[in-house]
C-alpha cells in the first residue's frame, strides 16, 4: 500500500478518535462526571440559537437556560452557581453599567417623545423610572427575574409612577405583545443575552411605523485588544463587535441610526465599585464559589483593560 494512503488512513483514524473522545466527554459530563463548560462555550459560539434550544430540551425553563447560556456555562454546577450569583447581585442597585445622564442623552435624541415604551430586560428599573419621570408614556417593564420586578414595583409606588408602568415577568425571546404595540423599544445592557442581531429582528415588529429603538451594548474600542482581555470576552461574550460592525448590522436589520455614543466612565463606576465591595464582603463565606471567582475575574479585566472596550448606546428608528 502506498505511503500516502497509509498517512491518509492514519489522519482519518486520529479524527475518528478525537470525535469519539469529545462524545465521551460530553456523555460523562451529562452524567455528572465532568464539566460542561467547554462544550457550552464552543456550542454557543458556533450555533447560539441551537444552544439555547438544546438547553430548553433538557428541561430548563427559558430563564434558567438564558442564565446558564451566559453565566455559569456548566449545567452540572448550575444550581449552586446561580444561587451564589444572586446572593452577590440581589442587594446591588445596579445590575449593569449605566447613568441617568447617558440614558437622558439617548432619550433627548429621539425625534419625538414616545407615548408607549417597552423596557426590555429592565432589571431593578433604573431606566424604567427615568423614562417614567421624563416622559408621559405608558410603559411596560419586562424582566424574567420576579424579585427585581417586585423591588421596581415598590420604587414606582413611592414615586407615584405605578399608574403608568405595567410590570411583566416574561422572556425577552418570547415577548407576549402584538405587533406595532409600542413606539419605543428600550433595552440597556441586555440585548446581548439573546444576541443583538436576533434582538433587532425579533423586537422590530413590536414598533409602530417610524418607531424607535434604544439599546446599549458592549463593544471593542480597538482592533488589537490585549490577549487576556480578548480571551475573557471571547468566552463571556463571543459576539462582541466594533461599533462600525454593529451599525452595519442595525442598518441591515431595517433601522436608521439617529445617534450613537460611548457611555461615560461613571457608568462603569456605578456598577463595578459596589460589585467589588459586595464580593469582598461575601468571599470569606463563599470561599469555593465558582460564581465569585468568575465575578472577580471580570472585575480584574475591567480594571486592567477598560480602555479597550466600552458600553455603547445606539438610538435607532424603524425604516420602511
Amino acid at each position: 500500500m502506498e505511503r500516502s494512503r497509509l498517512e491518509q488512513r492514519l489522519r482519518q483514524l486520529d479524527e475518528d478518535i478525537a470525535q469519539k473522545q469529545q462524545a465521551r466527554g460530553l456523555l460523562a459530563a451529562l452524567l455528572g462526571e465532568g464539566s460542561l463548560r467547554a462544550w457550552h462555550q464552543q456550542t454557543n459560539q458556533l450555533a447560539p440559537d441551537a444552544h439555547l434550544d438544546w438547553l430548553r430540551q433538557q428541561g430548563f425553563n427559558e430563564k434558567q437556560a438564558l442564565h446558564l447560556k451566559w453565566l455559569s456555562k456548566d449545567m452540572n454546577a448550575h444550581e449552586q452557581y446561580m444561587a451564589d450569583f444572586m446572593t452577590v447581585f440581589q442587594n446591588l442597585e445596579h445590575w449593569g453599567p449605566g447613568t441617568d445622564d447617558d440614558s437622558l442623552k439617548a432619550l433627548l435624541s429621539l425625534p419625538t417623545e414616545p407615548q408607549s415604551i417597552i423596557d426590555i430586560g429592565c432589571g431593578k428599573g433604573f431606566s424604567t423610572r427615568l423614562l417614567g419621570q421624563h416622559t408621559n408614556a405608558q410603559i411596560v417593564a419586562v424582566d424574567n427575574e420576579q424579585s427585581a420586578l417586585d423591588e421596581l414595583g415598590e420604587r414606582l409606588a413611592e414615586q407615584q409612577l405605578g399608574s403608568r408602568v405595567t410590570l411583566s415577568c416574561a422572556s425577552m425571546t418570547e415577548l407576549p405583545f402584538s405587533a406595532s404595540s409600542f413606539d419605543c423599544v428600550w433595552s440597556e445592557g441586555s440585548a446581548y443575552i439573546m444576541g443583538v442581531e436576533q434582538a433587532l429582528t425579533q423586537w422590530r415588529p413590536l414598533l409602530t411605523e417610524n418607531g424607535c429603538m434604544v439599546l446599549s451594548d458592549l463593544v471593542w474600542l480597538t482592533d488589537n485588544p490585549s490577549p487576556e482581555a480578548l480571551a475573557f470576552w471571547q468566552q463571556e461574550y463571543p459576539d462582541m463587535q466594533r461599533v462600525p460592525k454593529r451599525l452595519a448590522q442595525m442598518r441591515q436589520a431595517g433601522f436608521k441610526v439617529i445617534d450613537h455614543f460611548t457611555l461615560s466612565e461613571q457608568a462603569w463606576l456605578n456598577y463595578y465599585q459596589p460589585l467589588k465591595a459586595r464580593v469582598a464582603q461575601l468571599k470569606s463565606s463563599l470561599p469555593d464559589s465558582a460564581a465569585i471567582a468568575d465575578i472577580e475575574r471580570e472585575i480584574t479585566i475591567y480594571e486592567r483593560y477598560l480602555s479597550e472596550f466600552a458600553y455603547h448606546m445606539f438610538v435607532l428608528q424603524k425604516g420602511a
